[in-house]
């Protein structure tokens, strides 16, 4: 599993203040980036590349098992090896992360989520088969420069924002042009992605923060009662200007509102 260390020199060492980053689909550790900068020098950061996604591995299925204890190998091998440290996870890196919790409590000291409940996606699920079939009509053979990979999708993904966050995930080589993220296992896998797997009897005491994007349809006044059976210390915050993306939409105020749960907490 690629992670990149988003620390300074300065970086404290205590696990107290290690930061890991869990990103959504399409997304890479490195979406986190901004964040990161913003929470140093007090705390040091670790962006995560989760299966199938930036720089990580593919994997022949798509599993929050597997992906939280592959999550947790690497944590208890590297920052959390002197103790557990805060998680924070957005969309399906929010269920990755919840999972994480759940099945490996020991690594875990704090539990941010973003965006995402233990429960159905919400209904995003056909704008993400738009976007992945989108991705894979483009015929990357033709390609020779980002700029001609932008304008094929420009028709199918119209909004900027959007296309160029996807573009991030096109990488150049000596063979030309290919998308880091594995389109077709995604693709096939959005019932997996969109669902949660049953924790049993488990729970997770220790603190949890719970962002909303004010206009997102993520996180509903429904899924609360779930929410605080497997998380009991959940605390609620909606950042109103942000959509479903809340970290990239809203990042000061993200970054704001994640410091002062780390810092009180």
């Amino acid at each position: 599993m690629h992670t990149t260390d988003a620390g300074g020199p300065d970086t404290p060492s205590d696990p107290g203040h290690r930061v890991v980053f869990l990103h959504g689909l399409f997304g890479r550790g490195k979406n986190f980036n901004r964040i990161a900068k913003d929470l140093a020098p007090d705390y040091r950061s670790l962006l995560v590349d989760l299966p199938n996604h930036g720089e990580s591995e593919w994997t022949d299925a798509v599993d929050y098992r597997q992906m939280a204890d592959s999550v947790a190998a690497t944590l208890r091998a590297g920052v959390a090896a002197e103790g557990p440290v805060a998680v924070v996870g957005h969309s399906l890196g929010g269920k990755v992360a919840m999972v994480l919790a759940l099945r490996h409590p020991d690594v875990v000291s704090r539990l941010i989520v973003v965006d995402i409940a233990p429960t159905q996606a919400g209904g995003g699920e056909g704008e993400f088969a738009h976007l992945l079939d989108s991705l894979a009509a483009v015929d990357l053979t033709t390609i020779s420069r980002r700029s001609e990979a932008d304008e094929a999708l420009r028709e199918p993904i119209p909004w900027d924002t959007t296309r160029l966050f996807l573009l991030q995930n096109l990488r150049g080589g000596s063979e030309g042009y290919s998308w880091e993220p594995n389109l077709e296992l995604l693709r096939s896998s959005l019932d997996a992605i969109g669902g949660f797997p049953d924790a049993g009897d488990a729970t997770f005491e220790g603190p949890v923060l719970w962002v909303a994007g004010g206009r997102s349809d993520y996180v509903r006044d429904e899924y609360a009662p779930r929410m605080r059976a497997l998380f009991p210390r959940t605390h609620k915050v909606t950042i109103r200007e942000a959509g479903h993306w809340v970290h990239s939409q809203a990042p000061e105020k993200f970054a704001e509102v994640l410091r002062g749960f780390l810092e009180h907490t």
